[in-house]
């Protein structure tokens, strides 16, 4: 995409983190923004933001689980800007823990919003962008849904979190090439994150009261002191990676990386992969942290 100015953009998880940064560059752009979130009182903050930058907005309170919830918001953004040009399918929660120990409730909330929220939106808006394309020779449309370095690695005591991510990758990668079959007026981006501040750590916060969670395990309160410090110690902001998104718009790019450097651990894994050796461990360059994790979770049994 090289026009943004009149276009429309649809964000989910529009109220914090990455959602809310592509909603402040979008409406610097001129675009009408389309403001999706679960939480209703961040959105109508947001919102009224993103009105004071001159930009129309549309904002709604949406459980991208729900595919009633996305099957409607489809609905207003057809009615009130026609096909978007910009979907941005981002919100996501995450958990932690040894993978054995959650529940089938935490299953069904963590694939809901991650995996599930990302298919819906393709499923919804991607055929209103297709019809577009085939109406207008000019219309461009570009898909960004996303993902996470966790979607290209498989970090120990964060496997439900992982599996999602892994198949967002694989979803976005599908996409781009399905895509490249019926169109080039419609291409897709994955976005693969490594560790930002934006409020992911506490995705507790917005867990269904009807998905409860139960007396957290050991594993699982180690795997959130250990992302919370993560996260909040990050040095590359949710603007920047906002910034890398549209710079990725403009050149058509699919993989969207926060952390380059963490490129090395993909290149090992892929390797792993390729020569069918066992997994690498993903301590080998922190052997103090591995053993740090090791022993807190021998400690915990």
């Amino acid at each position: 995409m090289k026009t943004f100015h009149g276009r429309t953009a649809v964000i989910t998880g529009a109220a914090s983190g990455f959602g809310l940064e592509v909603a402040r560059l979008a409406a610097r752009e001129g675009m009408h923004v389309v403001m999706a979130d679960v939480q209703p009182d961040a959105l109508e903050l947001a919102a009224h933001e993103i009105r004071d930058l001159g930009a129309p907005v549309l904002p709604m309170r949406v459980d991208v689980a729900k595919a009633a919830d996305v099957d409607a918001l489809g609905a207003a953004v057809r009615e009130r800007f026609g096909a978007p040009h910009f979907v941005f399918n981002n919100a996501g929660v995450a958990v932690g823990g040894l993978v054995w120990e959650h529940t089938a409730a935490d299953w069904e909330w963590v694939v809901g919003v991650n995996l599930m929220g990302v298919a819906h939106g393709v499923r919804v808006f991607v055929p209103m962008m297709l019809e577009a394309a085939k109406a207008d020779a000019a219309y461009e449309g570009h898909v960004v849904n996303t993902a996470s370095m966790a979607g290209l690695l498989s970090p120990p005591n964060m496997g439900l979190y992982n599996a999602t991510k892994h198949a967002v990758v694989a979803l976005s990668e599908t996409l781009y090439q399905d895509l490249s079959l019926v169109t080039g007026q419609v291409t897709a981006s994955v976005l693969c994150p490594y560790f930002v501040p934006t409020g992911i750590h506490r995705s507790q916060r917005n867990r269904p009261a009807d998905l409860p969670p139960p007396p957290p395990t050991r594993s699982q309160l180690i795997a959130q002191a250990m992302s919370e410090k993560a996260v909040t110690s990050g040095k590359v902001t949710a603007a920047q990676v906002a910034q890398a998104v549209f710079d990725a718009l403009r050149e058509r790019r699919f993989y969207i990386y926060s952390h380059p450097h963490a490129l090395k651990s993909v290149q090992t894994r892929l390797e792993d992969v390729v020569q069918g050796r066992n997994p690498t461990d993903p301590f080998a360059d922190k052997p103090e942290l591995g053993a740090q994790l090791r022993a807190a979770l021998h400690a915990a049994g």
